[in-house]
């Protein structure tokens, strides 16, 4: 967990994009250093002020928020892509959705 500073950071370094963003995916079981522990899935990255932010838009709770991110960066990590196309975003967004479902006792609460 950051703040909107070190993510823009992050971003910019690894992705080439200039600006905060919610969360990031760091995979650790591909690429040349795969086999060092590949029991490890990888890091997963959130900014504490975007997700308070996008919480307060949505009027859920923080923790509600983090559950979502959370969720989004771990099936990054398992290697689901929502920005591959239209198909697997359904896809990473049900398998998002039966996560989420199984860990909030909110049964509004939605994948966004």
């Amino acid at each position: 967990m950051t703040d909107n500073t070190q993510i823009q950071r992050l971003n910019k370094t690894y992705r080439g994009i200039d600006k905060p963003t919610n969360v990031l995916a760091f995979p650790m079981q591909e690429g040349q250093f795969a086999d060092i522990t590949p029991g490890l899935l990888g890091d997963v990255v959130i900014s504490c002020e975007t997700a308070q932010k996008e919480a307060d838009d949505a009027n859920i709770t923080f923790l509600e928020r983090m559950s979502q991110l959370l969720i989004h960066g771990i099936l990054h990590l398992m290697g689901f892509d929502h920005e591959t196309g239209p198909y697997d975003a359904r896809i990473m967004e049900t398998k998002a959705l039966e996560l989420l479902r199984n860990l909030e006792p909110n049964k509004d609460l939605n994948v966004f």
